[in-house]
């Protein structure tokens, strides 16, 4: 379970085919002695288990396996040494609740459409899949990336949030723009009321 409160952008190493799954290598500035094997880390909103971790030439590295089905629903399969990613611990007990509940079960992939930078923030209008436009709501949260954002407006498929400084700075927010495909996880509370409604 997260918040979607990134805590650290790292950065793929290497990635590994074996078989019907990769293995991934990442750079993070997270303590390695605090990476236990087993850990659950998202990666870019994708939750992934630690399968090894250690220091390397002055930096914490650790691995995690990206399984078929990651590969073929996320951004993970197209992800290649240099790419940088969104990370976040997972949530402990007694942290604060600083975003939203975020499962780390990405629902599929959205696009950016257009991005409008101004006064310091940038305005991103995002394309979400049509099976998942019906959990998208205006104020209402979404996780995109693995970062816990407010929904601003939408129309039919589409949705806008703004990102103030902070958050293009501390996110892999302030180098994207349209084209770029994002994870998405809609809102696990706006799933839920439409499964009771019958939606």
């Amino acid at each position: 379970m997260f918040t979607g409160i990134v805590t650290d952008i790292g950065e793929v190493l290497s990635v590994e085919p074996r078989g019907d799954l990769k293995r991934l290598r990442i750079a993070c500035a997270y303590d390695a002695d605090t990476i236990a094997l087993g850990a659950s880390i998202a990666h870019a909103g994708v939750c992934l288990t630690v399968v090894g971790a250690a220091r390397e030439g002055g930096r914490t590295v650790f691995d995690v396996d990206a399984a078929a089905e990651t590969l073929a629903k996320t951004t993970v399969g197209a992800w290649a040494p240099g790419t940088p990613v969104n990370l976040e611990r997972a949530l402990k007990i007694g942290d604060e609740l600083g975003g939203h509940i975020v499962t780390g079960h990405v629902d599929g992939v959205a696009r950016i459409l257009s991005r409008d930078d101004f006064d310091g923030m940038a305005r991103f209008w995002i394309e979400a899949p049509h099976e998942l436009s019906r959990f998208i709501a205006q104020k209402g949260s979404v996780a995109l990336d693995g970062a816990s954002l407010t929904v601003n407006e939408v129309e039919g498929d589409r949705f806008s949030i703004l990102l103030i400084p902070h958050t293009l700075a501390v996110t892999t927010f302030g180098a994207r723009g349209a084209g770029d495909a994002l994870n998405i996880e809609v809102d696990m509370m706006a799933r839920y009321a439409a499964r009771l409604s019958g939606n």
